[in-house]
């Protein structure tokens, strides 16, 4: 951890947070049974989505990765602030409630990325393919 650029964040986290992965912030979704863009297109064919619902269903995905990827690239930065603050040896309490208040605004931002797209998903499908996704999911 101490040859890490950003010791919060690993390479791998990093890599992760730009390429827009999920990093299972939506599960309280999931694990209630909400399905999310990603898995749904993972399971199309099990579930027996139209090629109109996959269209869709694409776009929300699309969009969402995009605003991850944006919103991982805020919480790097104020990640990277936090860094820049202790190498520099002279974070105030002040500094660090600001610096720290905007990492917890960036990763509230993620989340909610994640987690409001699976308020978008059930909208198109019919109770029998959320059950399925339900049933393929375990």
């Amino acid at each position: 951890m101490e040859g890490r650029e950003i010791k919060s964040l690993s390479a791998e986290d990093i890599k992760d947070l730009r390429a827009g992965r999920g990093w299972s912030l939506a599960l309280a979704a999931e694990l209630n049974g909400v399905p999310g863009p990603a898995h749904l297109l993972e399971l199309k064919d099990g579930i027996g989505l139209s090629p109109d619902q996959v269209l869709t269903i694409e776009a929300i995905f699309a969009a969402m990765q995009a605003e991850a990827q944006a919103a991982g690239e805020r919480l790097i930065a104020a990640e990277a602030a936090i860094e820049a603050a202790f190498r520099a040896d002279d974070p105030t309490p002040d500094a660090l409630r600001a610096l720290t208040d905007a990492t917890a605004e960036a990763w509230a931002d993620l989340r909610f990325i994640y987690v409001s797209r699976h308020l978008e998903t059930p909208l198109l499908l019919t109770v029998e393919q959320i059950a399925r996704y339900n049933e393929l999911r375990g």
